[in-house]
This record gives structure tokens, sequence and C-alpha cells, in this order.
């Protein structure tokens, strides 16, 4: 996710002769912007490609909005139906009283089964999007065909909450557009952010109203728990077997997950699924390495169509 860290320059938006093709071409293609009632609350989506095709599924990470997939969504639209929800207290979607992970997994099976209607959804999730695509798997496992986990903690809170939780809540709004994307970085830090990447998401990351200028998130959503996983590593194994689907695991390098805690994936994964490494990949491998995480999820969904 991204937000709320020390100030810093305002981003300014890079002039277009300086954008890479494929950037430009990426955003070229539009999404379809749609929403759907979940348990009484209004979920936005964004959908690229055709609904005959597979539904995949692509799900941010706390705090974060659909919107930081625009850059990576078009590059599957050609072979799946592509659909990124804003999950309940974020980005354009409604808000709740209480978000659960079990909640947030009926969502993103609600989003699969209203725009993907052609075949079982593939659900790739980031960061705290990975623990839903867990909890979507343990719950609806036989009406998913895969679940791809990127950067992911074993842990029983959303990645980002232990450095949020604590941060002091702005009851009013900032005082203009610039203000707010001073504060706006990610969290946790890495060295590279691509600068016209960051841009565009830091954009579609506020709102402004009457009062100012505010965070497109609900601060409640740092107050949930992600599931408390099993206590010894047979447990967690058996709970992963128990999973009826496909399972993939792509790690960031330099991102949140230890040698240690990789080691323990790597290990309970066995012959269950894939576990790739991202070389010197942040945390956020769409903000520093787009093409190397396209070219990943790519090599994934291929061997799985033919095995």
């Amino acid at each position: 996710m991204a937000l709320i860290g020390r100030k810093r320059p305002a981003l300014q938006s890079p002039p277009p002769e300086s954008l890479p093709d494929w950037f430009v071409a990426a955003l070229a293609q539009k999404p379809e912007h749609s929403d759907i009632d979940v348990d009484d609350c209004q979920i936005h989506l964004r959908t690229w490609g055709s609904r005959d095709l597979p539904p995949l599924m692509l799900v941010h990470g706390g705090a974060a909005h659909s919107g930081w997939w625009d850059h990576i969504a078009p590059f599957f639209s050609k072979t799946h139906r592509v659909i990124a929800p804003d999950l309940s207290g974020h980005g354009d979607s409604g808000t709740r009283t209480e978000y659960r992970p079990r909640t947030w997994a009926r969502e993103v099976l609600a989003a699969a089964e209203a725009e993907g209607p052609s075949g079982r959804p593939t659900i790739v999730g980031h960061s705290m999007g990975g623990s839903v695509a867990s909890a979507a798997a343990s719950r609806y496992g036989e009406q998913i065909d895969s679940i791809i986990n990127i950067d992911t903690p074993l842990r029983d809170e959303a990645p980002e909450e232990a450095r949020l939780r604590d941060r002091s809540n702005r009851p009013k709004g900032y005082q203009s557009k610039e203000e707010i994307l001073e504060r706006f970085t990610p969290v946790p830090a890495q060295s590279i952010v691509l600068p016209y990447i960051w841009s565009h998401i830091a954009d579609q990351s506020v709102r402004h109203a009457p009062e100012g200028w505010f965070w497109k998130f609900d601060p409640a959503i740092f107050h949930v728990r992600m599931g408390r996983l099993p206590a010894d590593e047979e447990k967690l194994e058996r709970a992963m077997a128990e999973m009826r689907c496909r399972i993939g695991y792509i790690r960031s390098e330099a991102g949140l997950v230890s040698d240690e805690m990789a080691d323990r994936i790597r290990s309970m994964l066995q012959l269950r699924g894939p576990f790739v490494e991202l070389a010197a990949a942040g945390h956020h491998p769409m903000l520093d390495q787009p093409l190397a995480l396209v070219a990943t999820i790519r090599t994934l969904l291929e061997m799985w169509s033919i095995t």
C-alpha cells in the first residue's frame, strides 16, 4: 500500500515524451467501470477484455485500489477477462462498519461471478490482497481455478497494519492536492519507484470534498485481523493442502518476506505450486519491476494452461 509518510517534494507529472511506449499503450486501454452490490455495500470494479475469456482477478493491497493495476491489466486482456475490484473501504467502493477477510473474499468471488462468467477465476493478490486470495481459496476453493500471492507474509494481520495503525489519523482534510500528495509514499519504503507509474497511481488515490482533500480509504481497514495462522508448520501445511485450487507464490527479493519466511513458504508449497523470486524487486513490484511481474504471471498462467 502507499500513503501518509514523511513529507516529500510534490509529485510532478512526467512530460509525455518521457513515458515509455509500453506504459502509454497500456494506459490507452481504458478499463470499463461498474459497480456491484455485495452484502449491502457498493463495490467498484475495473474490467478489461472480453467476457468470453477466462476471468483473472487482480486484488490490490491494503489502503491501495484497483488503479494500481492500470498499467498491468492490459497485458492480459487478450487472453483473459481482467477484473480489478476496489475492496470495501478502499478506492471508490463503499465502507462497512466492520471489515473481515472473509467479507473481502466474498466481494472478490462476487465480482468474478458478475463480470467473468466464462470459467473459474484465477486470483492474483498483492500483499494484503494475497491474504484475501488465500481466504477465498480456503472457503471457495472449488469455485477457483488458482491463486497467486505476491509478497504476502505469513502473519495474522494485514502486512501494512503494524506500520500504520499507530499513526494519528488526520480528522480534517488537507488544504490542497499538492499538500496531500507530498505525503504519498510506499509503505514499506522501497529504493526504486518508477515516477511515471507513481504519478498515475497517486493522482487516483485522493478525493476532494468540501472539507478538503482525503485519502481514498477508510482508516478502519487497519484494525482488521487477517486470520490467525496455525502455530506449527504441520498444521500450516495441512491448511494449504486443503485448498482446492492451484497455488503460486511470487516473492519480491527486497520485499517484506524474509529469507527464513521464504524458505518456509517454499517448503509448504512443495509440489502444490511454483515459488518464484523477482530479483531485487521491492515489496510493490508493480512500481519498480512491472514488466518482470507481468512476465512472471504470464508464465504461471501458461504453465497451468497446459498441465
